[in-house]
C-alpha cells in the first residue's frame, strides 16, 4: 500500500457540507475505560477480603444513543466529566465502606450503585438523544470483574 500525504485538508462548507456530517440515524454505543483506587473490606466473608485492603478498580462504561447533527452520540470528554463528577470524586482514594450507602462493598453491589449514579446524570442532561447506559464492567483485579447490562436492570 502506498502512503501519501494529503494534498488538501478537507474544509467545512467547501469540501463537505454541514448537513453531511450526520451520516445515519442508527443507535450507536461508545465505550470508555477509567480507573480509581479505593480501600474496603467485606462483612460476613471468610477469606482475604475480610481484612481491610485496596484495589485499583477499572470501570468500563458503554453508553448508546443517536448521533447529533455532527455525528456524535456523546463526546468522550463528556463521559470523562460525568465519571469524574459522579464516581471518581466520590470513590477515588476513599474507604468504600464509609462513602457508599450501607452495603457490603462487593463488586456486584458497587456496580449497581455506579449504574444508578450514571443513569441519573444521563437522564437529567442527555435524554434528548436517547442516551443511555448499555453495559458496565467493574474490574476489582485485572482478571476479576462484575458485569451489568441494560436488559438486566430493566427486567428485574
Amino acid at each position: 500500500m502506498d502512503f501519501q500525504i494529503p494534498k488538501k485538508v478537507e474544509r467545512i462548507d467547501e469540501d463537505i457540507q454541514r448537513n453531511e456530517l450526520k451520516y445515519h440515524h442508527k443507535r450507536v454505543a461508545v465505550t470508555k475505560e477509567f480507573t480509581f483506587d479505593a480501600a474496603h473490606h467485606l462483612h460476613c466473608y471468610e477469606g482475604k477480603c475480610k481484612s481491610l485492603h485496596g484495589h485499583t478498580y477499572k470501570l468500563v462504561i458503554t453508553i448508546s444513543g443517536y448521533v447529533d447533527n455532527i455525528g456524535l452520540t456523546i463526546d468522550f470528554g463528556e463521559i470523562k466529566q460525568i465519571f469524574k463528577e459522579e464516581i471518581d470524586l466520590k470513590l477515588d482514594h476513599r474507604y468504600l465502606n464509609e462513602v457508599l450507602p450501607n452495603m457490603n462493598t462487593t463488586a456486584e453491589n458497587m456496580i449497581v450503585w455506579i449504574w444508578e449514579q450514571l443513569e441519573k446524570r444521563l437522564k437529567t442532561h442527555y435524554h434528548e438523544r436517547g442516551t443511555r447506559i448499555e453495559e458496565l464492567k467493574l474490574y476489582e483485579t485485572p482478571t476479576s470483574y462484575a458485569t451489568l447490562k441494560r436488559e438486566w436492570m430493566e427486567n428485574d
